[in-house]
């Protein structure tokens, strides 16, 4: 293994700022971070006036090989791809061939929404703003969880089926499907792919040469690291999330040695290798200009007066500094990078464990540093927070199945034949509910691996349990019943409030097909 690459960072001044962070400061801070949220491996890198002044790796790649973590450690960076694709699409509006505000349909004329208006007046800013007027996460069980067959295509195509939770532009709420149609706009645009556009014009002149678009497209993958999540109580390594549908929203691999180049330019205005320009100066100002209004939410020591999305980063105020930031997750993996330009500040944290409140309390922590703030114990709070929503959420959890296990226990006779039959959603396709020896059982024919049991919990409500525990998403059944007492139609919702966003069970709405055939 190489040894990493490590400049200890001295103190730097801003106006009456002073600022002073060690390598053994650092070291004692992602130790306790690591050991406080079981996270096996975390790699961090600090960005200070044009030039990388820390990158290091903490913990193993993988429990089971206990390979070290380095700065070269490559990482799925998750959501954190989309600034690539603000980027890219930049680039095509310096040169002339698209304008932020042309209409998708200009480009890409099968795209359709649920509203003929919308569809008509949706542009290419509207693809990266979260302003869509769809609920959060809307639809991403076409690209979530992996081993799914949706396609690019499919997402073009059913997206008209998802409803409207809010006006067109009139309300944040975050969204990864009209990244890949960005991602297929492009490629229409370009006549390349979203992969090969990243990495030939913008990886490639920046020297990003361990990088890849997507995990397919790495060219050596011995020192990357694998997904772990903590399912009852234990850290296990679970499948690598790989389908490419999801490149031009959170494909990209990275490491903190690469990704520094990028926090490099974007600091830059968009400059690199002296005077060579990615993107011009005023792309670069039209994605970090707010586009859409944010929540804002305070704590200490940090006041925040505005929070909002531009063009694949948010943008927010900390006491007055601006901060342009942006997260990613993926199964088993979370990750940030964040810039505070006024003082040249670029911090990047990336893990292997799907815990955001382990790369929050590093970048805070570093970040209240170089800004002189009052020391505050983020591990501390974070980790309090988090045990508290926890706590909560397994009050809903367990009675749920306290309930379910009581009704076996009292032996509640159910007639499953009743709920038995395939059941078909505008776009999430077929799912057949079967009974085998005694038994309910789901299973969707076009995400394989959203199987389980399903169990009776009260009146005409179930809940399914997935077989692969590592979901975290176990969820509600609701069925409807014909006169005759048999079912007709299911909604489903998530059972726990921590369940991810992407498992949008509630955005479903089945209805008994008896003339579909299961492939």
């Amino acid at each position: 293994m190489k040894k990493l690459l490590f400049i200890a960072v001295s103190v730097f001044t801003f106006g009456n700022l002073s600022a002073q962070i060690t390598e053994a400061e650092v070291d004692v801070l992602v130790e306790r971070t690591l050991k406080t949220f079981n996270v096996p491996g975390i790699a961090v890198g600090i960005v200070k006036d044009g030039k990388l002044v820390l990158a290091k790796g903490y913990g193993v790649a993988n429990i089971k090989t206990g390979k070290k973590v380095d700065a070269n450690t490559l990482f799925g960076i998750a959501s954190n791809s989309k600034s690539f694709t603000a980027a890219a699409l930049a680039m095509l509006v310096d040169e002339g061939k698209i304008k932020w505000d042309d209409k998708v349909i200009q480009y890409l004329p099968e795209f359709k929404m649920y509203n003929e208006y919308v569809t008509r007046e949706f542009t290419i800013r509207d693809l990266l703003t979260h302003r869509s007027g769809l609920g959060l996460g809307a639809g991403d069980l076409m690209i979530w969880p992996d081993g799914h067959d949706f396609t690019p295509k499919d997402i073009i195509k059913n997206i008209q089926y998802l409803k409207p939770v809010s006006d067109f532009r009139a309300k944040y709420d975050y969204d990864n499907l009209l990244y890949v149609i960005a991602g297929e706009l492009i490629e229409q645009v370009s006549g390349k792919s979203w992969c090969a556009f990243v990495e030939e014009r913008m990886m490639k002149p920046l020297h990003m040469d361990n990088s890849a678009a997507s995990w397919s497209r790495l060219k050596d993958t011995t020192n990357t690291i694998v997904p772990h999540v903590e399912t009852n109580g234990k850290l296990e390594v679970i499948p690598r999330y790989t389908n490419s549908i999801f490149d031009a929203a959170a494909g990209i691999y990275s490491s903190v040695n690469d990704l520094s180049k990028w926090l490099i330019l974007q600091m830059n205005n968009g400059k690199y290798d002296g005077n060579q320009q990615l993107f011009s100066q005023k792309q670069h100002d039209e994605m970090w200009k707010p586009q859409t209004i944010m929540p804002v939410t305070n704590y200490k020591p940090y006041k925040t007066l505005f929070r909002n999305y531009g063009l694949g980063w948010r943008v927010e105020d900390i006491n007055g500094y601006l901060q342009v930031s942006h997260t990613g997750g993926l199964d088993g993996i979370v990750t940030q990078t964040l810039m505070i330009p006024e003082i040249q500040l670029g911090i990047i944290v990336l893990t292997n464990q799907q815990m955001g409140s382990a790369f929050m309390a590093i970048s805070n922590t570093i970040k209240d540093r170089y800004l002189g703030f009052t020391n505050a114990d983020h591990v501390q709070r974070l980790s309090s927070e988090l045990n508290q929503k926890e706590e909560d959420a397994d009050k809903i959890t367990d009675e749920v199945w306290a309930t379910v296990a009581k009704n076996s226990k009292d032996k509640i006779k159910i007639n499953y034949s009743k709920y038995v039959g395939n059941y078909k959603d505008p776009w999430f396709g077929l799912v057949t509910i079967s009974e085998k020896k005694g038994k309910l059982y789901f299973a969707s024919n076009r995400s394989k691996r959203l199987t389980g049991e399903i169990f009776f919990y009260k009146d005409q409500n179930f809940v399914v349990k997935w077989d692969v525990r590592s979901f975290h998403a176990d969820a509600h059944i609701f069925f409807d019943l014909d006169a005759n007492g048999n079912a007709t139609h299911f909604k489903m919702k998530a059972i726990s409030p921590l369940t991810d966003f992407s498992y949008d069970f509630h955005d479903l709405d089945f209805t008994k097909d008896k003339q579909y055939l299961i492939r």
